[in-house]
């Protein structure tokens, strides 16, 4: 059954229900502003409207309770629409009736008044016709705010609820027992590796330099990354730190997010405010990757595309969480090696370019077979660095806006043991079908068969994030006895002299 075809029961019986709300009626007024050169969303409201109840319980298990609302909205919405719109087709039909008397000479109008009474009775009809016009605008306006409030559909796979479920282990499924629990914060303040003091002078909490050997293994990270991405064939691509907000909020990432956290740094110019476009720093690569492909139309024999790339990442929300906030764990501004891909969508979405459905059950889709890839890429990163890791099939109140699955890893950190059983996230990976396609206009041209176009699914996951793997390489790496940390074999190429192990040069100066 296509879904685009299907109510379901609850929203049949709940639709009674809604005419019983008050919904406001008056003029609706547009809570945003969007660029003229802005990609236009095309948004699935007969989806929407034909299914509010199960947007309303996708919200409510998302955490996004403010907008579990918004699909009867749209029906109530729709409904309004419809009656305007057989209104104003009346009102033409009356308006073509009264141009072919018009066209009369005076002496055959015959019309049910004189020709000044018709002429009258035309004008008012025009004031009508673009009052009605108006509403209608507004109306769908109001209707494609409300869809985008909505997050993306829940995938089957994902947990409801809070609590993730384990899909395996890293490097054996025994957390280690001889961990010295010394944190990373210390460890490189006694090998002069870190220092968050000078930071806090320059910038204030929450950032950090990294100096000597830890610069290094930064760069030995960024490298050992795209290598394992490399000769799988992915291209690399290096994205601008910049981006326009209506390209954020496209890629499902809004000021703030449902908890009423600030996510991203906005970028004060008073230039670009004026026409209604406003800058903001990216919070990962994920966004400029998607946006540069808006408003563009791929060939199908280009997919799947995937494209890697390092970039500085800015977060706004770091420090919000408490016990997270010291050291690298969470912070302002790090580095990230990111994997982005667009695929095609399934064949159950292409035979009517409309509707939605998460899994496809006939076989493996292109955007599964790229998330299996990122995951395994991911593994073999941590798996060649040696680190104890859980992978997690992540629950609807972990998502964010845009995915509809996500699949995080979790590293054993010796120094967090009381917090999260030790474990702490250091990638994700993300499916989010075609909610960024859709919000920024990035099409497949089909070869073949009766659709000609549909819109991509996009695909995310974290290669690398520099701050959290560099930590967790610290404390893992700790050797209390020489007070030195190893250096992973397959960073070694990428260090100075081929380095083995940190401080090691300390200890034969003293």
């Amino acid at each position: 059954m296509n879904p685009s075809s299907f109510v379901c029961f609850a929203c049949r019986q709940s639709a009674r229900a809604l005419h019983k709300q008050s919904y406001s009626h008056g003029a609706i007024k547009r809570s945003y502003t969007r660029p003229t050169f802005a990609p236009q969303p095309t948004l699935d409201l007969k989806h929407i409207r034909q299914n509010p109840g199960l947007y309303e319980q996708n919200c409510n298990d998302r955490n996004y309770a403010p907008y579990a609302q918004n699909g009867w909205k749209v029906l109530e919405l729709h409904e309004r629409l419809v009656l305007q719109q057989r209104q104003a087709v009346e009102l033409r039909q009356r308006n073509n009736i009264l141009a072919r008397g018009l066209k009369k000479p005076a002496t055959e109008v015959d019309d049910g008044g004189d020709r000044a009474g018709l002429l009258q009775e035309a004008r008012s009809l025009k004031g009508k016709l673009a009052e009605i016009e108006q509403r209608e605008k507004l109306v769908q306006e109001e209707m494609e705010r409300l869809a985008l409030e909505l997050p993306n559909l829940s995938s089957l796979h994902t947990p409801v609820g809070e609590e993730p479920t384990v899909l395996g282990y890293i490097n054996g499924d025994v957390v280690p027992t001889d961990s010295h629990g010394k944190s990373h914060v210390d460890i490189g303040g006694e090998l002069d590796l870190l220092n968050f003091e000078a930071s806090a002078t320059t910038s204030g909490w929450g950032w950090y330099f990294l100096k000597n050997e830890a610069a290094l293994l930064e760069q030995a990270l960024i490298q050992y990354a795209l290598s394992v991405a490399l000769k799988r064939g992915w291209r690399v691509m290096t994205p601008p730190s910049l981006v326009y907000s209506h390209i954020a909020s496209a890629c499902g990432f809004m000021p703030r997010d449902q908890h009423g956290e600030t996510q991203v740094y906005g970028i004060g110019q008073e230039a670009h405010a004026a026409n209604g476009v406003s800058l903001v720093l990216a919070g990962t690569a994920e966004i400029p990757f998607a946006g540069s492909q808006a408003n563009k139309t791929l060939a199908e024999t280009d997919l799947p595309l995937k494209v890697i790339g390092p970039s500085r990442c800015y977060r706004a929300e770091a420090g919000a969480r408490g016990v997270d906030t010291k050291g690298l764990y969470r912070v302002h501004e790090f580095t990230k090696v990111e994997m982005f891909a667009w695929t095609a969508p399934p064949a159950s979405l292409t035979s009517e370019n409309e509707g939605f459905d998460t899994d496809d059950d006939q076989q493996q889709t292109q955007t599964e077979e790229i998330f299996d890839e990122m995951i395994a890429i991911q593994t073999e990163i941590l798996t060649s660095l040696g680190l104890h890791a859980r992978v997690l099939e992540m629950p609807t109140t972990d998502l964010g806006a845009s995915a509809t699955r996500k699949i995080d890893i979790e590293a054993w950190f010796p120094s967090r043991a009381s917090i999260d059983d030790g474990y702490g996230e250091v990638t994700s990976a993300s499916v989010c079908t075609d909610y960024q396609a859709r919000r920024l206009n990035t099409k497949v041209k089909f070869e073949r068969g009766d659709v000609k176009s549909a819109f991509v699914h996009t695909v995310n996951g974290t290669a690398l994030a520099v701050p959290r793997i560099l930590a967790c390489l610290l404390e893992n790496g700790w050797d209390e006895r020489t007070d030195t940390v190893e250096v992973p074999r397959c960073l070694r190429k990428w260090m100075p002299g081929e380095l083995e192990r940190i401080g090691a040069s300390r200890r034969r100066a003293q």
